[in-house]
């Protein structure tokens, strides 16, 4: 996931209601995170919308996309030593603790 913090400061606003239930529960939650609601929301949107995306597993190609993917598959692996090193490394989730 890429999870990352907005570079910029928020301007937008989205509007949304709410059943007392599901506000309730949201609030806990954000504070058992030590952070705001709206963090609390932000963040929980984001990673699903990150989620929804990255679990795409269909994807549509004109024929000319075809062959240029076909090619490329098709291609020698080459040697990535950087990408080597990558997979050797903790993952991000674990190096933190």
């Amino acid at each position: 996931m890429f999870l990352s913090q907005p570079a910029q400061p928020r301007d937008r606003r989205f509007q949304l209601r709410a059943t007392a239930s599901e506000e309730e529960l949201i609030r806990i939650a954000a504070e058992h995170q030590g952070v705001n609601v709206t963090e609390f929301i932000m963040r929980s949107a984001r990673e699903k919308a990150e989620e929804a995306l990255a679990d795409q597993t269909r994807f549509v190609l004109d024929d000319a996309q075809w062959k240029q993917f076909v090619a490329a598959l098709d291609r020698p692996a080459q040697d990535k030593p950087r990408l080597r090193r990558l997979f050797k490394e903790k993952h991000i989730a674990k190096r933190r603790s």
